[in-house]
């Protein structure tokens, strides 16, 4: 396993991160003890995220389930040689979420900094620990567009919701974390430019008022790229903030066992999570997969291998997120790391880029 510092934090992560959003759904809370400890004994990861609203889909019968099965795997562990990052909740109906000591009427959270500053402590109190290494927003706080696979951004739809937490309050609360010791860094995931810049810029003009981000946590795959590409790569290379790319096979569609119907039942996130695989289904991103995966098979690849092999190696990509969710497929993904594609490969790669720029949209 390689490692790298993660922007310009003195995190040095291994460049796989364990992600563990189906604990305690999908996956037992005993199986993400052991996918973890095969991970991080075996092949030399220390690298792990979880968030509060875990595990997915959301609910309120099993929120912070996720982080009771790290709590178990953290036990005996040294914690300095876990490096563990979590997410607070952004702006959502939610209402289940622990707040003990906000005055929310709504219930729904937000990132203002009594919420966050719940959802820490909270946090620290589920993981058994004293301090969090890497403290991302989960979503902003604000309309964006483009999440989810919900249509990009548009003036009318954010002029249309309730004015956000501004980014100074945000980053007020993070800072206070900071001094008290609770949490390392801060990272952000699903941001945009103009939050990475704005952000950015703050803790560069006040940086004792507001702490700078580190880290974007975005979806990065072969058929998830131009949102990336197009505006953050840039901004998130003059402000040193790593890119971790979660669902780097899309959602599990660019493994290719979604490609016929037979393949598609089972237990997977398709058959388990209603909804959550749609933006993966449509035609134009069914023919891109299957670019991709003859692409695989044409060079005796498994299309994970290509897949991850290429998302891995990417030279702003800092540490990928995976979601093994068996030890087989656990085994693949972290061996994938080994594989190299050629430059024949590579110039194949972007001729099927080109002619499906993005199909999940």
């Amino acid at each position: 396993m390689d490692y790298v510092q993660l922007g310009d934090s003195d995190l040095v992560v291994s460049k796989i991160c364990m992600g563990t959003m189906t604990y305690g759904e999908q996956n037992t809370l005993e199986e993400g003890v052991d996918l973890l400890n095969r991970s991080f004994d075996e092949y030399g990861i220390n690298f792990l995220d979880t968030a509060e609203i875990y595990p997915v889909p959301t609910k309120a019968e099993t929120q912070g389930r996720t982080d009771e099965s790290i709590r178990l795997f953290l036990q005996g562990r040294d914690r300095k040689d876990v490096i563990l990052a979590t997410k607070v909740a952004g702006r959502s109906p939610i209402t289940w979420l622990p707040r003990p000591n906000c005055e929310n009427p709504e219930g729904s959270s937000a990132l203002t900094k009594e919420q966050i500053m719940d959802s820490v402590q909270c946090s620290l109190d589920r993981l058994g620990v004293d301090y969090i290494d890497l403290l991302q927003i989960h979503w902003p706080d604000r309309v964006v567009g483009g999440m989810f696979g919900a249509p990009d951004f548009l003036p009318s739809s954010y002029e249309e919701k309730d004015e956000p937490v501004p980014f100074k309050e945000q980053l007020e609360a993070f800072q206070e974390l900071i001094k008290a010791g609770k949490v390392r860094y801060i990272g952000v995931s699903n941001e945009t430019p103009y939050g990475v810049c704005s952000m950015a810029e703050l803790a560069k003009h006040f940086p004792e008022l507001y702490p700078k981000i580190v880290s974007i946590q975005n979806s990065y795959s072969l058929v998830v790229r131009k949102d990336f590409e197009a505006g953050l790569t840039e901004a998130c290379y003059h402000h040193k903030v790593g890119l971790l790319p979660y669902s780097p096979l899309a959602g599990g569609s660019l493994s290719g066992k979604y490609r016929n119907e037979e393949t598609r039942k089972g237990k997977s996130r398709l058959t388990m999570f209603p909804g959550y695989m749609e933006r993966y289904l449509s035609s134009e991103n069914e023919a891109a997969v299957n670019a991709y995966c003859d692409l695989a098979e044409k060079n005796q690849l498994t299309p994970t291998e290509l897949a991850l092999s290429w998302c891995y190696h990417r030279e702003f990509v800092a540490s990928t997120i995976i979601g093994a969710t068996s030890m087989e497929q656990l085994e693949e993904n972290l061996k994938s790391y080994d594989v190299r594609l050629d430059d024949e490969i590579l110039k194949d790669v972007e001729m099927i880029y080109k002619k499906y720029t993005d199909p999940t949209k």
